[in-house]
């Protein structure tokens, strides 16, 4: 079961990478002197992407666990 254990760890860098992605989104949005509807297009682009890494780093991270429990 050590290899559910490395899948786990791949899928939460992933998520981790897609989460990192997400707040440099926004960072820019904020840096390009949108209007408020222009800025509020791009924070709701960037909370799916932001939903979506989190759920899967959460996944990576129950990997892991039934990993350990199962070593």
């Amino acid at each position: 079961m050590e290899i559910l254990i490395y899948i786990g760890v791949l899928i939460s860098v992933i998520g981790l990478i897609g989460l990192i992605l997400s707040a440099l989104r926004v960072v820019r949005a904020k840096r390009a002197g949108l209007d408020d509807d222009g800025l509020r297009d791009a924070v709701r682009r960037a909370m799916v992407l932001n939903f979506g890494a989190l759920m899967l780093s959460a996944f990576g991270l129950i990997l892991v666990i039934v990993g350990v429990i199962l070593a």
